[in-house]
């Protein structure tokens, strides 16, 4: 019978752009006795958790948008794990059973709720959004109606549901259909992960674009059919949007763009055909200059998401079935004790070849696996992620300790608006080891008062 062994401990960051991993709740014993339950929910040992965009986000920049950390704060909300405590009012759900978790709390009166699109509830907690804690811990307790049964799937495939599910609710608003010629800005997981599921959705033919030769490289491997477009600096985006056409054959029907970026959204509008259109998952700047007359003239559509519902039966059945295969996509795995080196491969993924990192709560033999990855082919100094770039960093008083890692973003940073003109306008970084260093200082020890 399943129990808890270790004591808690989870991954924070604070509005410092501190990492680091400490004691967490609920603690063993509350997970012992059950004392902390409340009705309805269950307690998971959380065994895979993936690192997202929007974590490293929250950490580096202590914000996206309106979403603010004002305190420490616990991270991670793609995570799949074991069943090892239940509250007695909960029936659908037992001891041991393997689950994913899907990390939201909701209202159930408000009128997204009531009409089944409670991506949109006006009370929404979302697990790892400040101010809700995320689960990137060894134990937590959730509502046992957003925890899935996964059967005998591996955690791994487990924790990877949740950006497939980011996905197909992509495809689904998209519509995309048999046949469809489809673009897909962007190679990063959700990418890969809107490749595969296109792929299996039939569009013919498939274009997909990076800057990034490894990650495209990638892209190839999972779909061999899919045809691949490396993002050149200075590039305009009419030119990009003319080369992607040229590429595919014709103009597209439809462009999902993943990852958010100003002049990737543009360029998405110059590929597809009158009546087109652009579907934006990814997330980016808070305002953006877009081609309004070229949206105008050609009635093409531009549509938005905000991540998902009612999309993890699917995803379940899709993986279990074999018609979706993402292990490809996890290129790095690390301990739960090792959650900073964690980060920091993902964060520097332009430099590791990271494309899904997870964090594991009990040791495995894969852990610290780098089989899949391989370095970029592109130099460090133009691949500083694209979304730090179109986000403002906030200023603090230097601090310091710097580690290799930091150096080498440094580097980038200072070379990111040379290396990459057609970006349109970036933000000024100040150059000084120090001040950078101030903004994603990474400590293994929490904050000492």
């Amino acid at each position: 019978m399943p129990s808890a062994s270790k004591e808690n401990i989870g991954v924070y960051c604070n509005p410092a752009h501190d990492l680091w991993v400490k004691e967490s709740g609920p603690s063993v014993e509350e997970v012992k006795t059950g004392e902390a339950l409340k009705d309805g929910e269950v307690t998971i040992a959380i065994k895979s958790t993936g690192i997202c965009g929007s974590d490293i986000h929250f950490w580096r920049h202590g914000r996206i948008g309106p979403m603010v950390v004002e305190h420490d704060h616990i991270l991670g909300h793609e995570s799949a794990g074991e069943i090892i405590a239940v509250h007695p009012s909960v029936k659908t759900l037992k001891v041991g059973d393997r689950v994913a978790v899907e990390p939201s709390s909701i209202c159930n009166k408000c009128e997204p709720c009531l009409t089944g699109r409670y991506n949109g509830c006006l009370e929404m907690r979302f697990m790892s959004t400040p101010p809700v804690d995320g689960l990137l811990r060894r134990y937590v307790n959730h509502s046992a109606v957003w925890c899935h049964k996964i059967g005998d799937m591996s955690y791994e495939d487990g924790a990877m549901l949740e950006p497939l599910s980011v996905s197909l609710a992509g495809m689904e608003r998209a519509k995309i259909a048999l046949g469809d010629p489809v673009l897909i800005c962007g190679a990063g997981p959700i990418g890969l992960m809107s490749l595969l599921c296109a792929a299996a959705a039939g569009a013919e033919p498939l274009v997909i674009t990076d800057i990034d030769q490894n990650r495209l490289d990638v892209a190839k491997e999972i779909c061999p059919r899919a045809r691949t477009y490396k993002v050149q600096p200075g590039v305009s985006m009419e030119e990009a949007g003319a080369q992607i056409s040229e590429l595919a054959g014709g103009s597209l029907t439809t462009a999902i763009e993943c990852s958010g970026v100003e002049s990737s959204i543009a360029a998405a509008i110059y590929s597809v055909k009158f009546g087109g259109k652009v579907f934006v998952i990814g997330v980016g700047k808070p305002d953006m200059q877009i081609p309004f007359m070229r949206l105008s003239t050609q009635e093409i559509d531009l549509q938005f998401q905000y991540r998902y519902a009612n999309t993890w039966p699917r995803a379940i059945r899709l993986v279990q079935s074999g018609v979706l295969d993402m292990k490809r996509l996890v290129t790095h795995r690390f301990s739960l004790e090792d959650a900073v080196k964690a980060f920091e491969t993902s964060a520097a993924s332009a430099k590791t070849g990271a494309i899904k990192v997870l964090i594991q709560s009990e040791h495995s033999d894969r852990l610290d696996d780098c089989s899949n990855s391989r370095p970029s082919s592109i130099p460090l100094s133009q691949q500083q992620s694209l979304l730090d770039a179109e986000t403002d960093l906030p200023d603090e008083e230097a601090k310091p300790s710097i580690t290799q890692v930091q150096e080498d973003a440094i580097k980038a940073v200072s070379n990111l608006n040379e290396a990459h003109p057609s970006h349109g306008p970036q933000p000024t970084y100040n150059n000084d080891s120090a001040d950078f260093a101030s903004r994603t200082i990474i400590r293994q020890l929490p904050p000492q008062s």
